[in-house]
């Protein structure tokens, strides 16, 4: 066996320690290698294969660029459209090339000033004679082409509103230039003679309307709409009041768009597809021009009236503002919705020198009492119900058999009530003796109401008499909404249920009784008239007949709608009705029907440097005519004194108005004549 020494192992231990350092030696390396590779690599994706992977990964990206809705006309009953979109044709231009001052723009540069020379040259060739011209430099301007005002795939305006030869141009010679497009817009226009407007509404653009409700909630869908043409645009216009918005759907039709395939470098790669937009549907309105601006006329007539002649032993020059709503009483369909002052609601597309001469009356006074025309002393345009509600007081007091037909009152001149004794007078103070129910509504009886019906139904019912009264309120549309459709509409405002203000349900019941503790608009006035005529049967407001898509197909046709239906005996509405005869009427001396009416002259306090000062509005409420009646009308008149004197003459012109056009018996006055 062979001896193995100590110097044998030193020998072999040195020769695995040298194997050992190679081996790590050799694991270093391998990994600094590695990862100098990887490095190496990375850096070559990124620096030198990097942009072509990314034009790779963006070929076949679409960006779709959206074209405005053509907004669908408003008609009036007569077949004169009140809203309309004037169409125009706009030259736009995407660019296919990089023109910016870069330096690879600049090498293009040439190419695009060549086209620029020669659109000029197609403008002053083919553009409107008496336009201004456009400049190279114009030209240039507008197509943007260091992307300062827009991104490089999107198209830009070059030129609005083109010549019919201009538009046949570059439609027929389209080839010639790359990325030109010829595309529809429009511009909202009104009938100049400011039909309704407060009625017809505005637009206003998309990204500064969604404070509204509505719009706020269009905006969150735009992030999940998945039909491009539904999507809302920030700088398109929507309808924010009147009809314009009510009907903002319907109108609206739905965005085309440009289909531009685009580069890494975010400009146009290829020519871009048009889908062209579609036109929104018309709104046949039930509005008649002829009879609506009768009804304004007859309101800034009647207010000149007021401040140039004395009413009640005095002018009354507050009187500034007038409402009047003309209702079918069948139909429901309304004829007229007058709000003065109006204003010209082209101000909204051409805008204004003055903005605080529409500003303080653009609203629609008929149905609300905010935004509107004020009066002098600053009253809104609710104003109370004064004797128009009496009619409703009496039918209220028969069903509830406080009285009957034939029970008569001894009326002294005033009423007194509660146990302070409180006391309410008749006008002027005068005493009409013996009243039926019928003749308590004709003489307008303050203390026929207060005794016999607001004290006796609080006698019936306690502090539950308010409850009572409510709801015969809202079954004839006072204290709840017309259901119109209008944006904005106001439900009125009930002050007899404020017992604090009134001292006492029993003294809330007296005052309610003759209408001084309730402010309603002028459209539930009318829809409150309709009710009486229709005998109980409360009839949706209509401002529709029916909508049409651009083909004249009938997409939807609207009809009579009943809300509610309130049943009284026969005997109580004949009583009623008759009594609706208040005699005295200068504005109706020549009428040739007979018709239901009743004036009010509603009381309101204000204070003046601390002094209580006493204003009186002119109500007005009738129909015609009283048997089959056709027609309802409601006349507010904000401080213009008796409604006997203020406002039937108002509603004298629109029902002679509706009389030549329609027929109060059914026969048109107005012929028509060819031209």
């Amino acid at each position: 066996m062979k001896e193995i020494t100590r110097t044998h192992f030193k020998k072999n231990d040195a020769d695995t320690g040298t194997t050992s350092k190679l081996r790590v030696n050799l694991f270093y390396f391998g990994t600094f290698f590695l990862f100098c590779t990887i490095i190496i690599r990375l850096a070559v994706l990124q620096f030198v294969e990097g942009p072509e992977l990314k034009e790779l990964e963006a070929s076949g990206q679409v960006k779709n660029i959206p074209l405005l809705p053509v907004r669908g006309s408003i008609i009036d009953a007569s077949g004169t459209p009140l809203a309309y979109s004037t169409s125009s044709q706009a030259l736009y231009i995407t660019l296919l090339k990089d023109y910016s001052s870069s330096d690879r723009g600049m090498k293009n540069r040439p190419e695009i000033e060549k086209l620029a020379k020669e659109i000029v040259t197609v403008f002053n060739q083919f553009g409107d004679p008496q336009a201004d011209k456009m400049t190279i430099e114009e030209v240039m301007k507008a197509m943007d082409l260091d992307y300062k005002m827009q991104l490089g795939y999107e198209p830009r305006r070059i030129k609005a509103e083109l010549s019919s030869r201009e538009v046949a141009y570059f439609m027929e010679h389209k080839s010639k230039y790359p990325g030109i497009e010829v595309v529809e817009e429009s511009r909202r226009q009104y009938d100049p003679d400011q039909v309704a407007v407060q009625a017809i509404g505005y637009l206003k653009e998309f990204r500064g309307s969604k404070e509204i409700k509505k719009y706020k909630e269009m905006d969150a869908k735009n992030k999940t709409q998945k039909d491009s043409g539904l999507i809302y645009t920030e700088r398109e216009k929507v309808g924010v009041d009147g009809m314009e918005m009510m009907f903002q759907e319907e109108l609206r039709g739905k965005n085309g768009y440009m289909s531009i395939p685009i580069n890494p470098r975010n400009m146009a790669d290829g020519v871009p597809a048009m889908i062209p937009p579609e036109k929104g549907y018309t709104i046949h309105t039930t509005i008649h021009k002829d009879i609506q601006v009768a009804a304004q006329q007859a309101i800034v007539d009647q207010l000149k009236w007021l401040r140039t002649h004395p009413v009640s032993g005095k002018l009354h020059g507050e009187a500034q503002t007038g409402y009047a709503v003309a209702l079918e009483v069948d139909t429901g369909n309304v004829v007229a919705m007058a709000s003065i002052p109006d204003y010209d609601p082209n101000v909204w597309e051409q805008g204004s020198d003055d903005w605080n001469t529409v500003l303080s009356h653009y609203g629609n006074g008929t149905i609300s009492p905010y935004a509107s025309g004020r009066s002098g002393n600053k009253l809104e345009s609710l104003v109370l119900l004064g004797s128009t509600v009496k009619p409703l007081t009496v039918l209220i007091g028969l069903n509830e058999q406080l009285f009957g037909p034939n029970d008569y009152y001894i009326d002294q001149g005033a009423a007194f009530f509660g146990k302070d004794h409180s006391r309410v007078r008749n006008s002027g103070g005068k005493a009409f003796g013996a009243l039926n129910a019928r003749k308590a509504i004709e003489n307008s009886s303050n203390a026929f109401m207060v005794n016999w019906i607001g004290e006796r139904l609080h006698t019936k019912y306690g502090s539950k008499s308010i409850e009572v009264w409510d709801k015969y309120m809202k079954d004839f549309g006072l204290g709840v909404s017309t259901q119109s459709g209008l944006p904005y509409e106001h439900v009125g405002i009930v002050e007899y249920e404020n017992i604090e203000q009134a001292g006492s349900y029993l003294a809330a019941m007296a005052y309610a009784s003759f209408g001084q503790s309730g402010k309603y608009t002028t459209l539930q006035l009318a829809q409150y008239a309709s009710t009486l005529a229709n005998r109980g049967v409360r009839i949706k407001p209509q401002l529709a007949s029916k909508i049409e898509d651009q083909s004249g197909q009938v997409i939807k046709k609207y009809e009579r709608e009943i809300l509610n239906k309130v049943v009284f005996p026969e005997l109580f509405w004949e009583e009623v009705i008759a009594g609706m005869n208040t005699q005295g009427l200068r504005a109706f001396e020549d009428f040739k029907y007979d018709f239901a009416r009743k004036t009010g002259t509603s009381e309101q306090d204000i204070y003046v440097n601390g002094q209580r000062k006493r204003l009186e509005n002119g109500v007005f409420i009738a129909f015609a005519p009283r048997e089959k009646p056709k027609l309802a009308v409601a006349v507010v008149i904000p401080e213009g004194g008796f409604g006997s004197q203020s406002a039937a003459p108002v509603a004298r012109k629109i029902f002679d108005a509706y009389d030549e056009f329609y027929g109060l018996d059914g026969s048109p006055k107005h012929i028509k004549k060819d031209h």
